[in-house]
Parts: C-alpha cells; structure tokens; sequence
C-alpha cells in the first residue's frame, strides 16, 4: 500500500468515527441544482445507488432508502420499479417514498417492539417459562428439566430449530407438532415451508435452552402465539394496537386488511429465476418473475382464520418476517428508539424498555453459537431482544468476506436487523448514542446473489455497496 492511499484511508476512516462519536465536522459548501433543487451531495448518491440498482450484470428490480444523521432523516430516495410489467414496459410501477416492502426479518424487531410494550404493561414477563403462557408444557425434550423463556426465544438461545419448518397451516396447532405425544410430533405436517416435516426436528440436541445461539424463524412463531394468549386478539391486529396505529404506520401482516389505495403501493418482489425439477435456475437474460406480492391480476386474497383458535398457531400471521412497511415508516421506528421511545412527542415506549431491549443477551465466544445455514460466516456476533448487534467485525477468506461489517472503512457500529427472503434484502442498523442509521429495501436481483460475494462482510456484494454509500455519503457526508 503507498504512503498516500494509507493517509486517505487514515483520513477516511477519520471521517466515519467522526459521523459515531458526533464530532463536529467540516464540510464543503453545497452546491444547489437548479434542475432538481437537489444538493449536489444528493445527486452524487442519487448516481452512486442508480448505478448499484440499474447495474447491466447485476440489476435490481427496486430499492427505497434512507439515512438519518443526528436524529433526523437526511436522504431518502427511491429507485426502480415497484411493479414490472414484462410485455410492455409503459405500464411498470416506479417505486415512490410510500411503498412497502414485505420486509422479511426485520418483522421480528417490530414483533420484539410489541413483545416489549406488554411487558411494560405487565402482560408478560421475560423470564416466565411460556408454557405458562401456552397453557401446556413447553420443554426440549433432550433437556427436559430446562424451562425456555420470552428471552431465549427473542435472542435465538431457545434451542429451537427451523427444521420442522416455521410456518403452519391454519389448522395445525403448535402443540401438536413441538410437544411430544402431539399428533403431529412425528408425523408428518403440513406447512408453508415444508411439504412434510417431523415436529421432533424443531428441537436441538446440541445445548440446552439458553447456552447455544441458533438463528431461528420459529421461534417467532412461538413468540406470536405467546403474544395471543396472553391478549387474547389475533397477532396481526394486536400488533395493529400496539404500535402501527400509535405511531400511525401504515401497512401490516397482510394485505388483505389494508386499504386498496395502500395494496396497489405494495412492491412485488422478484427474481430472474425459476424452479424446475426442484432445482433453482437463474435466468440473468430473462425476464423478472413475481415472487410475492403480485396483486396485478388480483387483490389479496383475505385471510382463512374462519376456525381459528387465537393462542394456537401464531406463525400464522408471520411475526417473523411478514410485515409490510415503507422506508420512511420504518425511519419512524428508528427514530423512535434513538429517542428513548419518544416520537413527535408522543412516549411509545418507556426508556427502560428500550434499554431492556437492545441490551447485549448474548455475544459468539467461539463455542456458543450452533452452526446453521445463516451462521459460521461471522455474520451473527452478538444478540439483543429481537435485534442484532453489529460490532464491525470483518474478514476475507479465499476472496469471499465474513463479518458484519457496515461500511468498508470499518468503525461503524450499531444495532438493528438484516432481511432476505423471496428476493429481498433489506438491513436496519441505527447507532443509539450518536442517532446515526440507515434503511434500505431492495426489490429483489435480477441475478443470482450466490456468485456475487462481499468483499468485507457476510452480506452480498451489492448489499454492501448499497450500505457503505449511504454511511459515506448520507450519514457522513452533507444530504440534507
């Protein structure tokens, strides 16, 4: 490395503590375009993240961003299509400041938010076994003498697995299919995920609840349900109680309970590939297919709970990873932790909870964390309730990156959620302290993400050019 890029990076990563800690920092004037209105700093990150969507190799069907600087959003801006009509390109939806995206797991920090307004309540209690809540004995049957609490499962320490799968039918009940002698322990069920699946697989034999981090979507499955009984109401509208209608949010868990104006503003997610004969098959030349989310042809259909028991099957309603909400709505819910749980005046959720919540459950010792299909890659660290800690780790290894790492000059730090599912990626990740963070929602790519590796972190390639312009230039650079 020459002694003059060594000084630039120095210097570089000079300017990114700086954006952390709070420091004052000297900027450039900014320079107005008469065209747009629009500073120069924001046509210059406006061109970078084009570039990333609109890429010839490797495009994305659409992306919805944000930046917030000091408590306040300072970028945000859309790019691509919301909707793509493939026979005839005039009719494609551009993506605008209010559409949603269906956010997969950053549900579960917007779950942990209504998991911890009824502990504040005194409806629930982190620490209880939730077989108390379930109304029937909730253990691992390979650690039979363990009780698994609300926490375990927030911080994915409960030794549940995704292997039985994670999303049930409305008929099936949770009991039936984790709790020994159910009918459906060792049969076979049918779920969202898994044409057949044995209950007995949810349960890991590696460590007892609490001593091993295992990513998991069912638990938030059982955390939905825990929700229900200890309320009474239906996930998805409960979560509508306590904090989309306060904080007026618009969206929900599914679309079929929005207003029509709203489901025509929902992006539907692609991929350019298929599945033939069980296999994916990635067609870079050809043209994007819906994933989820395509109500072009018809509106959503309503959801069939006509027999179901509210407290039975929480995974119904996708506490993991089914939310729809826009970037700006979820800058909200940045801004709102950053602020002690204050919004616009408004005490959504007290100090201590929002202390409670992001406090560290659990950090990698090398010996703690189960491997899995998300883990062994340094992507996972450290655990709050319901939300990652990042902690600025980074490697490279044979050409490929692992780690969290946000932005590529490092000494960026903070706490949030990452998404992927059904062609999406999507990330969360604020700084409490100094009120730093960004959001991004991407559409889905129109080529397979698998040959496109970091270079510095465990995300993909795209992932982390997306991530590390928005620190560059609208955290620490001037886009107001």
């Amino acid at each position: 490395m020459s002694t003059k890029f060594a000084a630039l990076m120095v210097l570089h990563a000079a300017a990114m503590l700086s954006a952390l800690t709070g420091a004052a920092q000297a900027t450039e004037p900014t320079k107005v375009s008469e065209k747009t209105g629009m500073t120069s700093a924001n046509l210059t990150l406006d061109e970078e993240l084009s570039a990333v969507v609109n890429d010839n190799k490797h495009p994305l069907a659409s992306l919805s961003v944000l930046a917030v600087r000091d408590g306040k959003v300072v970028y945000q801006q859309q790019f691509g299509n919301r909707f793509i009509d493939v026979a005839n390109a005039a009719n494609s939806k551009p993506a605008n400041a209010e559409t949603m995206y269906r956010i997969a797991s950053i549900s579960k920090l917007v779950t942990s938010l209504g998991v911890m307004k009824m502990v504040e309540a005194g409806k629930l209690k982190l620490d209880t076994d939730v077989g108390d809540y379930l109304g029937y004995k909730f253990r691992n049957p390979h650690f039979p003498n363990d009780k698994i609490t609300l926490r375990m499962l927030m911080s994915h320490t409960s030794s549940l697995r995704d292997d039985a799968g994670y999303n049930f039918a409305e008929k099936i009940r949770l009991k039936d299919v984790l709790v020994p002698g159910g009918k459906l322990y060792e049969g076979a069920a049918e779920s969202q995920t898994n044409s057949q699946t044995s209950g007995q697989k949810a349960w890991s034999k590696k460590g007892k609840p609490g001593a091993l981090f295992s990513y998991c979507n069912l638990a938030w499955g059982v955390i939905g349900t825990v929700m229900e009984r200890a309320s009474g109401v239906r996930f998805d509208r409960l979560m509508q109680q306590l904090i989309l209608h306060p904080m007026n949010l618009r969206g929900g868990f599914h679309p079929a309970d929005m207003p029509c104006a709203d489901v025509q503003n929902i992006a539907t997610l692609y991929r350019k590939r298929s599945e033939i004969n069980g296999k994916e098959v990635w067609d870079p030349s050809g043209p994007w297919i819906p994933q989820v989310d395509d109500f072009s042809a018809a509106p959503p259909a309503p959801r069939a709970t006509t027999d179901y028991e509210i407290g039975s099957n929480g995974t119904l309603f996708g506490p993991q990873g089914s939310i729809r909400l826009s970037a700006p709505d979820l800058g909200k819910l940045m801004q709102m932790l950053m602020n002690d749980g204050k919004y616009h005046g408004k005490q959504i959720l007290q100090k201590k909870t929002i202390d409670t919540m992001l406090a560290e459950q659990w950090k990698d010792n090398g010996k703690n964390q189960e491997e899995n299909d998300e883990g062994g890659n340094n992507l996972f660290n450290a655990w709050g309730l319901g939300n990652q800690h990042f902690i600025d780790k980074s490697a490279t290894k044979d050409g490929v990156g692992k780690g969290d790492r946000i932005a590529e000059a490092g000494g960026v730090t903070g706490v949030g959620h990452l998404g992927d599912a059904w062609g999406l990626t999507s990330a969360f990740i604020f700084n409490r302290k100094t009120k730093n963070g960004v959001i991004f929602l991407s559409g889905g790519p129109g080529f397979n993400p698998e040959t496109t590796k970091g270079k510095y972190s465990a995300m993909y390639r795209y992932e982390e050019r997306i991530l590390d312009a928005l620190y560059r230039r609208g955290v620490i650079g001037d886009a107001k």
